[in-house]
């Protein structure tokens, strides 16, 4: 009941726990001298998309340098009108009132009684309206500190210093075309951070693939070098828990050092690399084998066997692409590994691929799921499937000794396209396929890869229109 919660102490709580600001003004005033800031002049950052990574990564922004009000603004920009449905808004007061920090806060900023009505179906939430209090859509069960929510776009990233582009990668494009309008005046140009896994597929003039930063690139006509990507082997709402992790931030050195001093925390270590393109592509293609790993794992009862054996074929697969895209794959092997188990461990796409399976989705409800979010690895599949069809790509098949496009030796991914794009079969489909006792050996395939000249160092390469 209302009346019967008492505020007996006034201690600063972040997410239920004091924070430590040691140091962080130290980090902040370094990279403000970093751009060049002037004393007085705001340091503008603002996160595009409020997805579950995408309002994670702001509010650690938020959490450790908003406290510096005359130094730093973080906002988040999210689009306006996405109504919180009845039974989200029941969890979510569950939520609220399980966290004593979260009940307390929202009593002090007088923000309760409205998460009270629309428990009882008296008033309806928005999206936007509980990011302010530090709720995203996608991760309720995630308290996070309250976040400054912009839905104008325009306002939001008009002057921004830094933009972190938290979108789907099939919505970055759309996004930032409209954001290119509000920069046509600007005379220097931002940074932009990606935090999107996923592909497209570009065909003509060569087969190539599109990543959600080359998206930004030409939608932008920001430099590539002002462009950056990061990623790692981590789940937002555990990052936000501080379990420790890490990542990457790819791109040019111009920036990806200062930043990742900048972005790194003490459970959140941050490295650089300068290979943007080819760990972007990484992070989309682990999600393409996360959805199957997720049906094998509803349809078989949860078998260890046989997930230890489409983790075999399924690695093989992605080992089998790296060697198309990387000219020294075998440096890509840790990251790309480490991103697969942890997203089939705990990731939404492999989620998916368990609802399937179980028949509680429908493949008619699309890729972007209540609670979710954008289920990635969908896109990723057709995507991937479209670009190794290509005959200009074909390789010598070891048995039949002819050539045939890449993705005849890639049985997985041309079940799973077969399943969820062109729903030619059904979710058993992916059984069948390991099951299939005319299957090659994994390791034929990695030496297939590695015993053949496969790189094609177009699919990642060549210069933007």
């Amino acid at each position: 009941m209302v009346g019967s919660i008492k505020v007996t102490r006034s201690e600063s709580y972040l997410n239920g726990a004091i924070q430590n600001h040691n140091g962080m003004e130290e980090k902040l005033d370094e990279f403000r001298r970093f751009l060049g800031k002037a004393d007085g002049d705001l340091l503008k950052i603002v996160g595009v998309g409020a997805g579950a990574w995408g309002s994670v990564f702001a509010a650690l922004l938020q959490d450790s340098y908003g406290q510096f009000r005359d130094k730093v603004q973080i906002r988040i920009w999210r689009r306006p009108g996405r109504a919180v449905d009845r039974a989200t808004a029941e969890h979510l007061f569950e939520v609220i009132n399980s966290r004593e920090d979260i009940l307390r806060r929202l009593i002090r900023r007088c923000a309760y009684l409205k998460y009270v009505e629309a428990r009882l179906g008296d008033r309806t939430l928005y999206a936007d309206e509980i990011l302010k209090d530090g709720f995203c859509l996608n991760m309720i069960d995630t308290p996070l500190c309250p976040l400054k929510v912009v839905t104008n776009l325009q306002e939001a990233v008009w002057d921004a210093d830094i933009v972190i582009n938290g979108l789907p990668s099939t919505e970055t494009r759309e996004v930032f075309e409209e954001i290119s309008k509000y920069w046509k005046e600007r005379i220097t140009m931002p940074i932009i951070i990606s935090l999107a896994k996923g592909i497209e597929a570009e065909i003509n003039p060569v087969p190539r693939i599109i990543t959600p930063t080359q998206m930004i690139n030409r939608a932008t006509r920001v430099p590539m070098e002002n462009i950056l990507y990061l990623g790692g082997p981590n789940i937002a709402s555990e990052i936000y828990n501080k379990e420790y992790a890490n990542a990457r931030i790819c791109g040019a050195g111009k920036w990806r050092i200062q930043l990742a001093k900048f972005l790194r925390q003490p459970h959140f270590i941050v490295w650089d690399n300068s290979d943007l393109v080819t760990h972007e592509v990484m992070g989309g293609l682990k999600n393409v084998y996360a959805i199957g790993a997720g049906m094998v794992a509803a349809l078989t009862n949860e078998s260890a066997t046989s997930k230890s054996v489409y983790f075999a074929h399924c690695t093989s697969e992605m080992i089998f692409i790296t060697h198309l895209l990387a000219e020294e794959p075998e440096k890509l092997a840790g990251p790309l590994l480490a991103d697969t188990y942890v997203t089939l461990l705990k990731g939404r796409n492999a989620w998916y691929g368990q609802m399937i399976a179980k028949g509680e989705l429908s493949l008619d409800m699309g890729d972007s799921i209540s609670g979710k979010g954008t289920i990635q690895g969908v896109s990723a599949v057709g995507a991937f499937y479209e670009l190794l069809s290509q005959s200009s790509l074909n390789v010598l098949h070891p048995e039949a000794n002819k050539p045939v496009a890449p993705v005849e030796l890639c049985p997985i991914l041309k079940t799973l396209y077969k399943i969820l794009i062109t729903r030619e079969q059904g979710r058993c489909a992916i059984l069948q396929a390991l099951q299939d006792e005319n299957l090659n050996d994994p390791r034929d395939r990695i030496e297939i890869a590695q015993s053949h000249a496969f790189y094609r160092p177009s699919l990642l390469g060549g210069s933007l229109d």
